[in-house]
């Protein structure tokens, strides 16, 4: 039997796909989990051998579980299902280790064959995913950039940026100028905007 857990913070969308799966003679839905947190917290409690996590969940991110497991869990292997397959995500899930990438338009049988397919140690990519990955092309913001522009996404003045980045108000406004010059818009909210469609941030 494959053990799964499955993370996602819509209730319905939870519980509709556990049932269903549960249809499957090898696959063993052991754990659920809301949340980000309760995902890292259950898959350390049961160790599945597969995490079916969604990408957008409070509290942390499908990326940033799949992080953490890659260390604590390294035999349990990773699949992030989303309904915004942006480019910069998967190429992020990528970099961490994740096994498998599919759009939430998957139907409850095909996933059951990809999550197989993950268990096996075999990867399984989205292909219009991956085909709009390779066409956006890299980030050219550095880390620091983008964490930047990320906080101020919201819009907030440069001193709370500052702050809350632990950096000098002019460094800040020199990282958002770098940030628009690279990405050739007019002002940090057009900069939010692109780097947002391409999952950059």
């Amino acid at each position: 039997m494959i053990r799964v857990l499955l993370a996602d913070d819509e209730h319905l969308i939870r519980g509709a796909l556990a049932a269903l799966l549960a249809f499957e003679d090898d696959l063993d839905v052991i754990a659920e989990a809301a949340t980000g947190p309760e995902a890292v917290a259950m898959a350390l409690r049961r160790k599945p051998d597969v995490a079916v996590l969604d990408l957008q969940m409070p509290g942390k991110d499908g990326v940033s579980v799949v992080q953490e497991l890659s260390k604590a869990l390294p035999d349990c292997k990773t699949l992030i299902v989303t309904s915004h397959g942006l480019p910069g995500h998967l190429k992020r899930a990528l970099a961490c280790g994740v096994r498998g990438f599919v759009s939430k338009a998957v139907s409850a049988q095909e996933l059951a064959t990809i999550i197989r397919t993950v268990h096996a140690g075999n990867r399984y990519i989205d292909p219009i995913l991956a085909a709009d990955a390779i066409s956006a092309g890299e980030s050219p913001l550095s880390s620091r950039e983008a964490d930047v522009l990320s906080l101020a996404a919201d819009g907030a003045p440069i001193e709370e940026i500052a702050e809350r980045a632990a950096l000098a108000p002019g460094t800040v406004r020199n990282y958002l100028s770098s940030v628009t010059t690279k990405l050739g818009v007019e002002n940090r909210h057009a900069a939010v905007h692109m780097a947002r469609q391409r999952g950059w941030i």
